[in-house]
């Protein structure tokens, strides 16, 4: 069996994959570095697994995190793991978008998850799942209730602040002036869709193009960034786990490799 930890600023995610590479478990709790996460995640990979820690040969790490954990054979880069664990899940993949709690990736990937290219954005919350968070709390429902939401505008409110802080002022002002909470919502996606599309023109998209990370499963989040960039987006099955997937991947073929 082969182990995959991924461990973010907000949250941790698990794989295991079994002797013949098939993914037979995977979890994703909303914890990160520093907390118990870790220990959940691996507490219900294993669980789903039906196997204990002792049936694990190789584990790798990686994410945000990985440096604090200290019972892994090898550490891994997130960009790495992320374009490895998309290759194993969508083969004819040519770009990756993950957006995450706290950073926005957009890579390149070639045969086997080969990185070509990538950019990052991990200075500013605007275009990552903080940005949304922000905005629900504004609008007023759950994060998991934004996408729904943003399927009943009939318009989109433009937020021209790329600044979190001065986009939520923006925001309440949009509110109070009377725009629908649902076109203020559409208006966020399209914030983020828009400072995406930049990264994307800056790395050079080819192929499907396929969305990981936690706003990944923001249905509306992944239609309107194929608006924005005139193509059909895909989420990643599991977009959440996607790297450990990948780190996973990567435990296999360095076991197989001290054979």
């Amino acid at each position: 069996m082969y182990l995959g930890i991924d461990i973010g600023s907000s949250s941790s995610k698990t794989a295991i994959l079994d002797a013949e590479g098939g993914l037979i478990a995977h979890a994703a709790v909303n914890e990160g570095t520093g907390t118990k996460g870790v220990d959940q995640a691996l507490e219900l990979a294993f669980e789903q697994a039906g196997i204990g820690v002792d049936a694990v040969s190789f584990t790798v790490v990686t994410g945000y995190g990985r440096i604090t954990y200290e019972h892994a054979d090898k550490q891994i880069t997130e960009i790495t793991c992320h374009a490895k664990g998309v290759s194993y899940l969508c083969e004819t993949a040519g770009c990756i978008i993950d957006i995450g709690g706290q950073d926005a990736k957009v890579i390149r990937i070639g045969a086997g998850g080969i990185v070509e290219n990538f950019v990052m954005n991990e200075k500013c919350a605007a275009g990552t799942g903080r940005f949304l968070e922000v905005m629900a709390r504004v609008l007023g429902c759950n994060l998991g209730d934004l996408s729904q939401l943003a399927d009943q505008s009939t318009k989109d409110v433009p937020i021209s602040s790329v600044c979190t802080v001065f986009a939520e002022s923006e925001v309440i002002s949009r509110l109070a002036s009377g725009e629908k909470r649902s076109d203020v919502a559409k208006g966020a996606h399209r914030a983020i869709a828009k400072r995406v599309a930049g990264m994307c023109g800056r790395v050079g998209l080819k192929g499907n193009v396929v969305m990981t990370g936690g706003v990944a499963l923001n249905s509306n989040m992944v239609e309107t960034m194929g608006e924005e960039l005139g193509r059909e987006i895909k989420a990643a099955p599991h977009p959440q786990e996607v790297g450990a997937i990948g780190a996973a991947v990567f435990a296999k073929e360095l076991y197989e490799k001290t054979l």
